[in-house]
């Protein structure tokens, strides 16, 4: 399967089923990441969105087959436009920051500099056109990475209790939570 054949594919409705078969077949014919990351910055919102979605189900089943991507991966962030797919790039910072990756994927994201990927997730946060459910991803993934900027807990504890104000009770129980262990 190549790129085309990958935006045929995705180019009506799909369902959880129809991404873990993709996925599947994806990955076992050694498609290459980076090409579906090209998909994920599709013109299209709907296909990009999909392949973000497909992106990140290949993802997180087996990071460390791709870990020699993952900084080009993260580099993209900053180029997504689609609205969907601001919600998978974030989900998959949030789970390669998270305590419980795998030790190879912390190894390698510890000798990354992310501080453009913690700018684009506050950018997010912050941004009113963004869905909530992205700025929950942002807010856990930039709860994450808070050891490792020092600068972040400040930032991030003003950001939940601003979102909190006039929140959705997804919100509000996200940045209860969160803020339960920060301050």
């Amino acid at each position: 399967m190549d790129q085309a054949e990958l935006i045929k594919q995705i180019n009506a409705t799909i369902g959880k089923i129809k991404v873990l078969e993709l996925g599947k077949l994806l990955t076992d014919n050694k498609f290459n990441l980076r090409d579906l990351i090209a998909v994920t910055l599709y013109p299209d919102n709907d296909i990009a969105f999909r392949a973000t979605w497909l992106l990140e189900n290949v993802f997180l089943q087996d990071p460390e087959i791709y870990l020699p991507d993952l900084e080009y991966l993260l580099s993209k962030m900053a180029v997504v436009k689609a609205p969907g797919s601001k919600r998978h790039y974030a989900k998959i910072v949030m789970h390669i920051t998270d305590a419980g990756a795998p030790q190879i994927i912390k190894e390698k994201v510890q000798t990354l500099d992310l501080e453009h990927v913690v700018e684009q997730l506050f950018d997010w946060m912050i941004d009113p056109k963004i869905k909530i459910a992205v700025k929950a991803f942002t807010a856990e993934a930039l709860f994450n990475l808070r050891h490792r900027y020092d600068w972040i807990t400040e930032e991030l504890v003003n950001q939940l209790h601003y979102l909190m104000r006039n929140g959705t009770a997804a919100i509000q129980s996200k940045g209860k939570k969160l803020l339960k262990e920060l301050e």
